[in-house]
């Protein structure tokens, strides 16, 4: 895995995270406990502060950074799917992030909420416990996140990741 130091900027790693061999990850980030981090995740705490909550999921391709303003805090319990952009946002714990789907600036996902597959969210939006942002720009579907969704996601990516620590092995 490529791990970086920027100038005093360290990562924080709990040693039980995955954090696969093709990841990158620079400065200060700092990711929980039994976290994974996937194929191709950049997370970039170059300017800003990056932290990934316990049992939190960040899948391939996906890309985290953070502005000297805005952290960029991923809560306890999430899934952030394939290819997501996540900048100066908050996703409190339990909640999820769809593939392809962009969070930026200020906004807050709150405990229990979904952004939909592709959905955009700009300035300092906020999605509700219990609701769904779809589209570009995002609207909330209110009261469409079904109980233990996303539990049952979060709970399968943990597994995921002490399979890939104990099996994974290069073949080149």
């Amino acid at each position: 895995m490529a791990i970086y130091a920027l100038g005093d900027r360290v990562p924080d790693i709990d040693p039980s995270a995955y954090v696969h061999p093709d990841a990158t990850v620079i400065g200060s980030v700092t990711i929980g406990p039994e976290a994974t981090i996937w194929p191709q995740v950049v997370m970039r705490g170059d300017y800003g502060e990056i932290i990934v909550g316990a049992r939190t999921s960040v899948q391939d391709g996906t890309i985290v950074h953070a502005t000297a303003e805005f952290s960029t805090r991923i809560g306890a319990g999430c899934v952030v799917g394939h290819a997501v952009h996540l900048e100066g946002c908050t996703l409190e714990d339990g909640s999820l992030a769809g593939s392809g789907s962009i969070i930026l600036h200020r906004v807050v996902v709150r405990s229990g909420a979904v952004v939909a597959a592709n959905a955009v969210l700009t300035g300092g939006a906020e999605v509700p416990s219990g609701a769904t942002a779809m589209g570009v720009p995002a609207r909330m579907r209110p009261d469409s996140v079904q109980p233990g969704m996303i539990e049952r996601s979060v709970a399968m990516y943990a597994e995921n990741g002490k399979r890939y620590r104990a099996e994974l092995r290069r073949l080149d």
